[in-house]
């Protein structure tokens, strides 16, 4: 229990953190995790591969917002 509660910690201080910087690719792979990891636990599938699939999508998606973002 005290391990599970020590890995959210850090994970959400990882988060703000990233959050906080500005970059898009690993602020959107950490946010998509995160809601990846809540989806996947609610509806039973696994917060273990929710997270890994919100990982992808979030990535993909900072990524292509900071070159349009870059691009202007």
């Amino acid at each position: 229990m005290l391990k599970a509660q020590l890995i959210q910690g850090v994970a959400g201080l990882s988060m703000l953190a990233l959050v906080v910087s500005g970059c898009g690719t690993a602020t959107g792979a950490a946010v998509g995790a995160g809601a990846g990891a809540a989806v996947g636990a609610g509806t039973g599938y696994g917060a273990g591969k929710g997270a890994l699939i919100g990982a992808g999508v979030g990535g993909v998606a900072g990524a292509i917002y900071d070159i349009t973002k870059h691009n202007q």
